[in-house]
């Protein structure tokens, strides 16, 4: 099988690198495992404030010392991402492949999400006539959150919640984390991730464009955790696969990412600072070996408790005062969660992933196709402009409409004359 991408090999693996954890781990650990259930059941627990007291009480508790734990929340999980999907990639043979695994693992699930809350959830809970339901162009906009253009209203529901009308306000992610997908699709394509130490120059140079950015706006202005420094913290998860032969696995590294960490993010809008030390305390966390856990072990069910987390909870706040309290939301909605990505996983996710024996064949036939009709340098090198451009502009900041576009446009462009090549190794 021929790699996508490829890190130098390791010259002593008994040195205490990331890589040579995977290596004498077989890329096996259980600490991922923990890390991605934590990771969402704390979402379940935050958004329990603002679902149970609304907005103004959520800002309160953002600036006090739990809100400062929280911020890593998110830039670990993406961080998690990107090392996994990086190694996700490495097995891959091909770029149509590696997103054809994309698709699988995040579209049937969403799409079963988003059609239960449509056409189950809502008409159940919702406080219009079923006909006015069935009828308002706000249901129809809904199903657009299967392509990932996020909407989060449904015809009459949740008017009176302390958080009102938002149904799923967890999916504001997705975007983001669709555009991590093309970014490395388009770095790929274009072999920056054959050349590691330019890709660590441009993450470290758009990290601090970000800084910049937000140290000219008041404190609490910026989002709470922007979408392009999600890209960055899947970046980071990247960069640490990359350079797995030469960052230490050190306990004592772990320490100081956390104590910078905690320090970075008590500063106003502290949340943009995380990425770095996110991902390296993330992947940390995740290549520790803790006792195994049979249910963990039986599925991944982060990915479930995410999407099915934040109508349940806002279901629970419906039933009135005495359930608008975060203990009760928590206890009510996290094993109801559970619950529902358990069948997800069963009924959705693992079958929709069973699909993936079909990719070799996929791939055959596009490289059949593909070597009938190889493009011309000219059109590859504006298709690598093309790229870059995209690729600035997502990482950079500019979530306005045009950087999707542009995004992907260098996706369908770009990457398809590009799938079945092999960027040059990264430099040692």
């Amino acid at each position: 099988m021929v790699a996508i991408t490829h890190a130098p090999p390791l010259l002593d693996r008994q040195a205490s690198t990331i890589g040579a954890r995977l290596i004498e781990t077989k890329g096996r650990t259980t600490g991922f495992d923990y890390i991605r259930i934590a990771l969402a059941v704390s979402i379940i627990v935050w958004h329990a404030i603002i679902i149970s007291y609304g907005p103004a009480v959520e800002a309160v508790h953002w600036r006090a010392p739990e809100g400062v734990a929280f911020r890593f929340v998110l830039p670990m999980f993406f961080a998690l991402s990107g090392f996994l999907v990086a190694g996700s990639l490495d097995r891959c043979r091909t770029l149509l492949g590696f997103f054809t695994l994309r698709v699988l693992r995040i579209v049937p699930a969403l799409a079963v999400e988003t059609l239960l809350s449509a056409l189950v959830f809502g008409p159940a809970l919702t406080a219009a006539t079923l006909p006015d339901y069935f009828t308002s162009p706000t249901l129809y906009a809904y199903g657009l959150n299967i392509i990932g253009d996020i909407h989060y209203v449904l015809p009459g529901l949740f008017a009176l919640n302390p958080n009102p009308d938002v149904v799923n306000q967890q999916l504001w992610t997705v975007p983001s984390e669709l555009q991590c997908y093309l970014v490395l699709g388009g770095l790929t394509a274009v072999a920056l991730l054959g050349r590691r130490w330019a890709l660590l120059v441009l993450v470290v140079a758009c990290q601090t464009l970000w800084v910049f950015q937000v140290s000219k706006l008041s404190p609490g202005r910026a989002p709470l955790a922007p979408g392009p420094v999600l890209v960055i913290a899947f970046l980071c998860g990247i960069l640490l696969h990359l350079f797995r032969d030469l960052v230490p696995l050190s306990r004592t590294l772990f320490l100081a990412c956390l104590a910078a960490g905690i320090a970075l993010a008590t500063l106003p809008n502290g949340g943009v600072y995380l990425p770095f030390p996110a991902a390296y305390m993330t992947v940390f966390l995740g290549l520790q070996n803790p006792p195994s856990n049979r249910f963990l072990q039986s599925g991944d069910y982060s990915y479930g408790i995410y999407l099915y987390g934040y109508p349940i909870q806002q279901a629970v706040a419906a039933q009135g005062p005495a359930f608008q309290h975060w203990w009760v939301n928590v206890g009510i909605a996290l094993p109801t969660a559970l619950a529902i990505a358990v069948a997800s996983w069963r009924r959705v996710e693992k079958p929709a992933l069973a699909a993936r024996r079909h990719i070799p064949v996929l791939e055959a036939r596009s490289a059949t196709l593909l070597a009938a009709s190889p493009p011309r340098w000219p059109v590859t090198v504006f298709m690598q402009a093309l790229a870059i451009a995209g690729i600035a502009l997502i990482i950079n900041g500019n979530e306005w409409p045009g950087a999707t576009l542009v995004t992907a446009a260098m996706a369908g462009m770009l990457l398809l004359p590009r799938l079945l090549a092999q960027p040059p190794q990264p430099e040692s």
